[in-house]
């Protein structure tokens, strides 16, 4: 646990070593007040609640987490200095792990950055409080199920670009497989069990689920399992390359 939470420091701490982290908290800030109170028409709905906030999230995410996720790896391997890394007496698992909290970490603290806006909503009137925190848990869990993703992407490329393209593409299937449009182009002809699985398999079904304000024990597992199994192809990806 000292190693992981060495490297995650450290990774943290390198966000700020460049204007990376405030673009992307400033442009995610930003996006998310457009969509809530524009996009999702927060004005004309005479509801104080933030449904039309978090309903973006899954969207947002499958953008700006590639772009978090997609240097984590692949910048190491690029520079070089992935070959120091693992030379320092810490176990693949424990850099996997301090990378991917750092990250995860800062995605965090973009998420927490918008507490204005749940501070706007009780001002105005009187929302679900407990939909609002559940809706919080769940926005950052699947935060970190997309940078899961991304991380292991980013392991087995040295390139940033293609690992952000590949980690995007892979988000949106697993986003799309539980919309309502691939849903029912699939129940036209498809065996009921293979729509289930799709829409189990998707993030919009497990988020949507938890900002209904109920946290159900399957959307736990979801991602939770989803966060393990990527997590664990990261590291056999930096292993193999190690291997190289």
């Amino acid at each position: 646990m000292g190693n992981i939470a060495i490297i995650a420091k450290r990774e943290f701490k390198g966000y700020f070593a460049t204007p990376l982290a405030l673009v992307f908290i400033v442009i995610f800030l930003a996006m998310t007040g457009a969509f809530a109170f524009y996009v999702g028409g927060f004005f004309t709905r005479g509801a104080a609640d933030l449904s039309a906030f978090f309903g973006y999230h899954p969207w947002l995410f499958l953008l700006l987490v590639p772009a978090i996720g997609m240097r984590l790896w692949a910048e190491e391997r690029k520079s070089g200095t992935i070959e120091l890394l693992m030379t320092l007496p810490v176990s693949t698992t424990d850099a996997v792990l301090g990378k991917f909290l750092a990250a995860w970490g800062f995605c965090g603290l973009a998420l927490a950055l918008t507490f204005p806006m749940w501070i706007t909503v009780n001002v105005l009137g009187a929302p679900d409080n407990g939909v609002i925190l559940a809706s919080y848990i769940g926005s950052f869990v699947m935060a970190g199920a997309y940078l899961s993703i991304s991380a292991c992407i980013s392991a087995m490329t040295k390139n940033q670009v293609i690992a952000f393209i590949l980690a995007a593409t892979i988000c949106f299937l697993f986003t799309m497989s539980g919309a309502q449009l691939v849903l029912n182009f699939f129940q036209g002809w498809a065996p009921e069990v293979i729509v289930d699985a799709l829409r189990s398999m998707s993030f919009l079904t497990h988020f949507n689920a938890v900002t209904r304000g109920v946290i159900d024990l399957k959307d736990v597992v979801f991602f939770g399992s989803l966060i393990a199994l990527w997590l664990f192809l990261n590291v056999i990806a930096v292993e193999l390359n190690k291997s190289r």
